[in-house]
Order: C-alpha cells, then sequence, then structure tokens
C-alpha cells in the first residue's frame, strides 16, 4: 500500500489515510510545541499552511480511539495531501520533518502525551495573560 515515502517526486497527491498509516491533525500553535517535546521521538510531520496544522503519521488503525480536545485523527474513507519526500517550503503542504528511510510514524501514545503537555503548556499560557 501507498506510504508517504512511496510517492513521486513531482507535485503534491492526496493519498489514503487507514490502509497503511492513518494521521492526526493537530493545529499548528500546539503542533509546534509538541513537535519541540517530542523532539527526536517524531517520525515525519507535515505542514498544511492553508488549514494551520500539522500532521503527525500513526500505524494503520491507531487512531481509533483518538480523542484529544482540538485534534483529528484521519483514518479510512479520509485524505492527506502528500507532498513529494524533500519539499521543506511552501507554497502549499511540506514537510516539517522529511520522511525518514524506515521510521516515519510517530508512536501514538508519545504522540497523545506530547499533545497533551502541549495543550496544557497553551492553557497556563492563556491563564498567565
Amino acid at each position: 500500500m501507498p506510504t508517504p515515502l512511496a510517492r513521486p517526486q513531482t507535485g503534491s497527491v492526496p493519498m489514503a489515510a487507514g490502509l497503511t498509516w492513518d494521521a492526526v491533525r493537530v493545529p499548528r500553535n500546539v503542533g509546534l510545541t509538541a513537535l519541540s517535546i517530542l523532539g527526536s521521538g517524531s517520525g515525519a510531520v507535515l505542514e498544511d499552511p492553508s488549514a494551520l496544522a500539522l500532521y503527525w503519521f500513526i500505524p494503520a488503525g491507531a487512531g481509533a480511539d483518538w480523542a484529544i480536545t482540538n485534534t483529528r485523527a484521519l483514518g479510512a474513507g479520509s485524505f492527506v495531501v502528500i507532498p513529494p519526500r524533500r519539499r521543506t517550503q511552501g507554497p502549499g503542504p511540506h514537510w516539517r520533518i522529511c520522511p525518514g528511510e524506515g521510521a516515519w510514524k510517530t508512536d501514538p501514545n508519545a504522540l497523545k502525551a506530547a499533545i497533551e503537555d502541549a495543550l496544557d503548556s497553551a492553557r497556563g499560557r492563556a491563564r498567565a495573560v
């Protein structure tokens, strides 16, 4: 089945989630903090500037019970626009962290923890204002 690694090197194309991977869509402001928290524990991360969102890839089916505020798991029946493997700037979708040769998925539990920490951090900043 197609993965973000198996896509052509030309323009961006929509790829179906739920076959070999699910994706998790996170608002950009929370996603950037979560990315910082994950550090080297993060797999590939896609940024879509038009949606103000970051996307992580997790094993297929891992998003079925996803329930984190302001995030959305994309599984079977969903599509994600995938850019060429080394596109790291817009316009359009591009990679914050390019897919590697093997470890492009992020552990869903680590991702959940990072997003929850990022949300707590954002709530703390809002209370301090």
